[in-house]
């Protein structure tokens, strides 16, 4: 099989706090006025992403890794995974707040869900004058306060609040209570979980008048408590290179912002690599072909390509491998 760099059909995502721009921004075939997500490549049970580029166009990621797990996932990400794939990629449009929330460790979601926990990062993409988002607490805070603070109502009192602009970047580790702001434009990468503990949602009501679940017990075990300022990543940001951002245990992530070409041997890389452009434009090359990739788009390089090439004037690209 020709595993040539594979492009994926977006699967689009209605939310309460959804905007266009989606649409507006990264050219997403959205119709509706409140699409909060674009699925870019995901191995969620019932959101399998499709291949739309090439002889494979149709084709399941599932499918995929069942045929050529290696040759496309690398030896050492199936035998951590298997034919899982093992993080999901998206972009997000938060027209209002979502809701404050934290996802559960590994141990405690396999125990209570049969699932992975839900690490993630941000890449901020456009944000609104003055717009912010929440990230852990603003002080330490005890169990017991946490929980007056819910049934009172007080919450947000006790968040910590971030103004942000386009290139800020943030590690969402897991047990971390946290909120995406209105008017924020970001790239999200993350273990493949959909397992979010929603602890406050702003009174807000559904398009039938109900209000959205809360998982207030859950929650309560899964909770950081402490204050902690590990969260903003600062990262070097070097023009034509491989820059670092964030290397954890169930993703490494770099930055390039590139004027011109760049050629890569990756031959010793073990994993598959995903390119996701965050600005500009720019063709990704491997053995088999090629792919045409514009901001808001994404690329997945299997990993038995010998060679990566960016064929680029001007790009910005998060480069993410296991």
């Amino acid at each position: 099989m020709s595993l040539y760099p594979l492009k994926f059909k977006p699967i689009l995502k209605e939310r309460l706090w959804g905007g266009t721009k989606l649409k507006d921004v990264l050219n997403k075939p959205i119709e509706s006025d409140i699409t909060g997500e674009s699925w870019e490549l995901s191995g969620v049970h019932g959101d399998i992403s499709e291949v739309s580029n090439g002889d494979l166009v149709g084709t399941s990621l599932q499918h995929l890794m069942n045929e050529q797990g290696e040759a496309l996932l690398g030896k050492s990400v199936m035998e951590r995974f298997g034919n899982e794939f093992p993080i999901l990629i998206k972009f997000i449009d938060a027209k209002q707040d979502l809701s404050i929330q934290l996802h559960p460790n590994d141990e405690l979601a396999k125990e209570r869900h049969n699932s992975f926990g839900k690490t993630e990062m941000w890449y901020i993409m456009d944000a609104d004058p003055g717009a912010k988002l929440i990230v852990g607490f603003n002080k330490d805070v005890e169990k017991q306060e946490y929980i007056k603070s819910i049934e009172e109502g007080t919450l947000t009192d006790l968040m910590n609040y971030e103004e942000v602009g386009e290139g800020d970047t943030f590690f969402i580790n897991t047990g971390k209570i946290h909120a995406i702001g209105a008017g924020v434009l970001l790239a999200e990468i993350q273990q493949t979980s959909d397992i979010t503990y929603r602890v406050f949602d702003f009174n807000r009501r559904d398009k039938d008048g109900n209000l959205r679940e809360l998982h207030t017990c859950l929650a309560v075990d899964a909770i950081d408590y402490e204050k902690k300022d590990d969260f903003k990543i600062d990262y070097p940001k070097l023009p034509d290179a491989v820059n670092p951002m964030v290397d954890c245990p169930y993703f490494k992530t770099n930055f390039m912002e590139l004027a011109q070409p760049l050629k890569q041997n990756v031959t010793d890389r073990d994993s598959f690599t995903i390119y996701m452009c965050v600005g500009g434009e720019a063709t990704i090359n491997n053995d088999w072909g090629s792919a045409s990739l514009k901001k808001g788009g994404t690329v997945l390089v299997a990993a038995s390509s010998n060679y990566v090439d960016i064929d680029t004037q001007g790009a910005k690209l998060l480069e993410v491998t296991i």
